[in-house]
């Protein structure tokens, strides 16, 4: 190999990964933070670094033995590498981020706040049900909230299925039950994203109704910034496609 050839090759490379260091960051901070801590897990695992024993959610080791870091590692895992970890997280990088630059757009500590809130109530309920990982769960939450604040979002499923946008939990839900899966965990990120969405979108419209979610002072003072960024380029909200299995177009667009 010559020296010019070497020095093309190092110059691709470090295109390469100049581009993709400017896509990674171009990101929202709160769905690059926890895609980025899913796939860090998965991998971990995956080389044999950690185990799953050592991830999931139990509360005698959080209460008795303060394993606190449960709390979060129950969140990060969504099993080994494969189909369902591939499908879960295209899923959840892609509505999260949708919600991130639509309606969260400018407020990354209500978002935040969204988090923690149907983290909190997760893991509540899943003390009850014996659930162990709730990723899943987090991200069909995520998707509920999306698809009830786009209900004009016409999706097709795998070529199949064409239904508006508050159906797809319930669609995705179908498939898990079609693959075998349980689908408790599909109907409590169900059930924590109608309790996040009424008490956020619904509830505070109605007569006497008022805004019980309200993001701590402190959250705001950590996440919201004054001004956006200028070059800043979301995804439109209103498109979620790219996937057969997710994609959507607004009605009358």
């Amino acid at each position: 190999m010559t020296c010019q050839e070497s020095a093309g090759r190092a110059d691709l490379s470090k295109m390469a990964y100049q581009t993709f260091q400017q896509e990674y960051f171009q990101i929202p901070v709160v769905t690059r933070a926890y895609t980025t801590a899913c796939v860090l897990t998965t991998a971990a695992v995956q080389l044999e670094l950690i185990t799953p024993f050592q991830l999931y959610f139990n509360p005698d080791l959080i209460l008795k033995h303060y394993q606190v870091w449960r709390l979060i590692t129950n969140f990060l895992f969504f099993g080994p590498v494969g189909f369902n970890f591939l499908f879960n997280m295209i899923f959840l990088y892609r509505y999260c981020r949708m919600l991130e630059e639509g309606s969260f757009r400018g407020r990354t500590a209500d978002f935040v706040f969204m988090f923690l809130f149907g983290g909190v109530l997760m893991t509540i309920f899943g003390t009850f049900v014996s659930l162990v990982f709730l990723g899943q769960a987090f991200t069909i939450m995520l998707v509920y909230v999306w698809s009830r604040r786009n209900p004009n979002v016409r999706m097709n499923f795998f070529g199949l299925l064409n239904f508006q946008a508050p159906f797809l939990p319930w669609v995705l839900m179908g498939f898990s039950l079609l693959l075998g899966n349980s689908i408790i965990v599909d109907l409590l990120g169900i059930a924590v994203g109608h309790v996040y969405y009424f008490l956020e979108d619904v509830f505070p419209n109605q007569p006497g109704g008022g805004r019980w979610l309200k993001t701590p002072t402190l959250l705001k003072m950590l996440f919201d910034t004054p001004e956006d960024d200028a070059n800043y380029n979301p995804l439109p909200e209103e498109r979620p496609g790219g996937f057969a299995w997710g994609e959507g177009q607004r009605l009358g667009g």
